[in-house]
């Protein structure tokens, strides 16, 4: 046989636990307690109410509550969030040493290094045909001499190969390795 109901209002219940009416409306808010508005004003059923708490009492003293379960759920996230940046951190430096990856720094270093070399090749050909284009009389020749001038340094910037050496180098470097030799280790 199911026992009667014995509703009992927030200021009974505040009173039975020593604990302020806004305190009870609090725990019954987090679900700690239950209770139900009954003609308006909040009512709690004594037996249930009084079992709930000492549980929630009762948990809290033995940390098994519910702000150290998500504290301890939040805790396993970051932790499995740290493991994962971890793996992805080496799975991209395991592509970098095996030359699948780049990093943008090596990368914007070996373009700074191509720009300067066809800056050169450019800042130099003036000294080239100073001498050869005083020496032509029509501004056709002259124009000829430049033309052929400026393909032969198209023609030697068209050789230029990605070398996947190079960047392995800069890796090396940056890693602080020494270079492989040949004839076994230095000393």
């Amino acid at each position: 046989m199911a026992a009667k109901e014995n509703l009992q209002s927030t200021a009974v219940v505040a009173s039975l636990f020593n604990l302020s009416e806004r305190r009870v409306q609090q725990l019954a808010k987090e679900g700690v307690i239950e209770g139900r508005k009954v003609d308006g004003v909040y009512q709690f059923d004594l037996l249930p109410t009084v079992r709930k708490y000492i549980t929630y009492l009762s948990d809290k003293a033995n940390g098994r509550d519910q702000k150290n379960r998500k504290t301890e759920e939040e805790k396993l996230a970051a932790e499995a969030d740290l493991k994962r940046a971890k793996a992805d951190m080496a799975e991209l430096q395991l592509k970098e040493l095996r030359g699948q990856m780049h990093r943008s720094e090596d990368v914007e270093a070996i373009t700074t290094d191509l720009v300067y070399t066809i800056r050169s090749m450019i800042i130099a050909l003036p000294g080239r045909l100073a001498v050869d284009v005083a020496a032509v009389d029509t501004a056709p020749e002259a124009s000829e001499i430049i033309r052929r001038e400026c393909y032969q340094v198209l023609e030697e910037l068209s050789n230029y190969k990605y070398d996947p050496e190079e960047y392995a180098k800069r890796v090396r470097e940056r890693e602080g390795w020494k270079e492989a030799t040949d004839d076994g280790d230095e000393e």
